[in-house]
This record gives structure tokens, sequence and C-alpha cells, in this order.
């Protein structure tokens, strides 16, 4: 069963799986789902459709489904889903999605440290780190295994690839190539974040050829069309470089360089 702290307010309807445990003077909305074995810290706010996995660590002050931090929101039912063995640090946010249906997605096995922000509708993977402070605007689309640095700050609609890193108190304005370390004001980009790369088990021929392919695209003078063509003409294919020739193609935001 759940154990609820006597100043907890758990409302009517929302359902704790076992072991759940809420802490003083948190606040648990009706529509809300927690996973067996998520410990759901001091004044907290959990609200509205929010669905949260199992052991999960949710520390003091942290408020999430609430609703968006944005003017064209009109009170269509969204939803937060949060995954399972996520950290979320003290008074993070995590706001609904803006439009109906639509939810603000948070993946499995991240830690989200301190007064960092998740807006409205952004979809975040596994395996992440934002650091203390972090923000990101709405609709930001974070993948796999990425680092976020400190007081970073995302622009809405940006997308940052798998296995990135971005350096503390980045400004990012344009899309963040996979497997890349980036950094500045606004982010630039400095070249392959190969300890990631190595501890994720990427085949070191593979990180040669992610290598050549950032080459042909940021050295060779070709734009963006005929330096993908090249990419696909020269490079030995793998599942990696196929999925930066992806994200390359589908950018529309542009790309950090």
């Amino acid at each position: 069963m759940a154990h609820i702290h006597p100043t907890a307010i758990v409302s009517e309807g929302a359902a704790l799986d076992k072991d759940v445990e809420i802490g003083p003077y948190s606040v648990i909305g009706g529509k809300v789902k927690i996973g067996a074995g998520t410990r759901v810290g001091s004044f907290c706010v959990v609200e509205n459709d929010a669905t949260i996995g199992r052991e999960c660590k949710i520390f003091t002050g942290a408020c999430i489904g609430t609703v968006p931090q944005d003017l064209k929101y009109s009170g269509a039912p969204s939803r937060v889903l949060i995954g399972d063995n996520n950290v979320i640090r003290e008074y993070v946010t995590v706001n609904l999605a803006t439009t109906e249906g639509a939810a603000t997605v948070i993946g499995s096995h991240n830690l989200i440290m301190a007064y960092s922000h998740v807006a409205h509708d952004c979809l975040i993977g596994d395996h992440c780190i934002i650091a203390n402070g972090g923000t990101l605007a709405g609709h930001v689309t974070i993948e796999d295994r990425v680092v976020v640095g400190g007081l970073v700050a995302v622009h809405q609609f940006v997308r940052i690839g798998t296995l990135a890193i971005i350096g503390g108190c980045s400004k990012v304005v344009t899309d963040i190539p996979p497997y890349s370390t980036c950094d500045g004001h606004p982010a630039r980009f400095y070249g392959l974040n190969l300890v990631g790369l190595k501890r994720a088990g990427v085949p070191a021929e593979s990180i040669h050829e992610l290598k050549a392919a950032y080459r042909i695209f940021f050295q060779s003078g070709l734009n963006k069309k005929h330096a993908l063509e090249e990419m696909k003409k020269s490079l030995q294919m793998s599942k990696e470089i196929d999925h930066l020739i992806s994200f390359i193609a589908s950018s529309s935001r542009g790309l950090c360089h």
C-alpha cells in the first residue's frame, strides 16, 4: 500500500501503486497516476493528468503537471508522461502540453537537477542529464543520453541529438547535432563528444566515420543538400551515420555550427 504523510493531500481518484511514498505537505491531484516504489518528497505538487512511472525520486518543491506558461493555452485537456527510474530534484517544474490529447514526455533513467524547467510539449528521451537551472522552452526535443549543462537556455522547437553535450550557461537557438560537443552564447559546435561515444560503446570505426561526416558537413564548403549527398556516397553506413544524416536532413531551425 502507499505511504502518505498525514499532512499530505491526496485527492480522491489518484492512483497510487504499491510502496509509493508521499511526503509532508505535498498535494496530489485526482487524475494523477504514480507507479510502484516512487517517492514524492515534501511540498511537491503533482496535478492534472500526470503519470509518473516506477521507482522515481521526486524531491522537495517539484511541480509536475501544472498548466503551461503559454498565453495561447485555453485549458485543453493534455498530459504529462514520466517514465521509470527518474530523479527529479528540488523545485523542478514540468508543465502540461498545450493541445488536446498531447503530452509533455520525459522518458526513463533521467536526472533533472534542481530548479530546471521542462516546458509544455517537450519530449525528453532516456538516460539524459539536465543540470541545475536548465531551461527548456516549449516543444523542445531531447534525444537519448544527452547532457545539458547548468543554466543552459534552449529556444522553443530546438532539437538536441543523441549523445550530445552542451556546456553550462550556453544559449541554444539552433538544433544541436547528435554526438556533438557544443558550448557558448550562442552555442557553437566544438567537435565530437568522444567521451560520451566511448562510454556508450560506440565502435571505433563508427567514431572515425562520424569525424569524417562532420568534416564533410562543416569544412567542405558544400551546402546542406550536397553535403548530405557526399556523406551518403563516401561514408561507410552505420546506425550512427544513418541517424546523423536523418537528423541533419530533417532540421528546420538549422544546426549549431
